[in-house]
């Protein structure tokens, strides 16, 4: 059975149930405890997203011990929304808990073939999908995305960086298999604990727009086998590049 609650009432009565615009006790403290939830909904989604941020910029270096209440201090939030990022975060794959509590997780090679392992077979499916699926509007945004990524100039590394992003965002958009996209996006985000961008690498740019055109010819000619292909080589390439700047950033400390 339904139950109704009127949370208004006439301004001489706060229990008559006559609905006259005047909010009664009961509607003022629902109305309260729904602001306190929407509020410690967002304190707690902002306290995540600065902790992620701190991680990708290094703020929170790679091995670091985190404690709730450091952080807390740090963010000027109590310690709830920061032990509830921290739960986040441990299932985004950025820390760890071990004997002493949770840090930052540690950056390795084995990380780095662990993702690209998964994002190779992602991309994959993602350029399959948009093989077989694309509308005319996906192809517009992948060639009008792919343009810009040729008019950029050599010393924009973050230009570079951005484009490529929307030109990768596209094509997952392309695939229009929403679950796809989000997977995607979760895994990738662990790349960006590795401060440096593989686009900078000596010949790397090249061949990231070499691999684009050929991506945005295979998928306007429907050709799913092909695009999955490409994607996968083009990844592929991507890993190689990561791991031997990992090794050159390893040797030079």
């Amino acid at each position: 059975m339904l139950l109704h609650t009127n949370v208004y009432a006439s301004p001489g009565s706060q229990s008559t149930g006559h609905a006259t615009g005047q909010p009664t006790a009961f509607g003022r403290a629902v109305r309260c405890l729904l602001d306190t939830a929407i509020e410690g909904k967002n304190v707690t989604d902002s306290t995540y997203e600065r902790l992620r941020e701190l991680i990708f910029s290094n703020e929170l270096e790679a091995g670091e011990a985190l404690t709730e209440a450091t952080l807390a201090s740090k963010l000027g939030v109590s310690r709830t929304p920061v032990r509830e990022g921290l739960t986040r975060l441990e299932q985004d794959g950025l820390v760890e808990r071990f004997a002493r509590g949770v840090r930052v997780k540690e950056r390795s090679p084995e990380e780095i073939l662990e993702i690209y392992e998964v994002r190779i077979t992602l991309e994959e499916a993602a350029a399959r999908g948009a093989a077989s699926r694309r509308s005319e509007l996906d192809l517009s945004r992948l060639e009008a995305i792919h343009q810009e990524m040729l008019a950029l100039p050599g010393d924009d590394p973050a230009g570079r960086v951005s484009w490529n992003n929307r030109f990768h965002e596209a094509l997952w958009r392309a695939s229009h298999n929403a679950t796809l996209e989000d997977v995607i996006t979760r895994l990738i985000s662990r790349l960006r604990r590795y401060p440096q961008t593989t686009l900078t690498f000596p010949g790397r740019w090249e061949r990231v727009l070499a691999d684009h055109q050929q991506l945005i010819t295979a998928i306007p000619a429907q050709d799913p086998v092909q695009a999955a292909t490409l994607a996968a080589e083009h990844m592929t390439t991507a890993r190689n590049t990561r791991l031997r700047m990992y090794a050159l950033e390893m040797t030079s400390r």
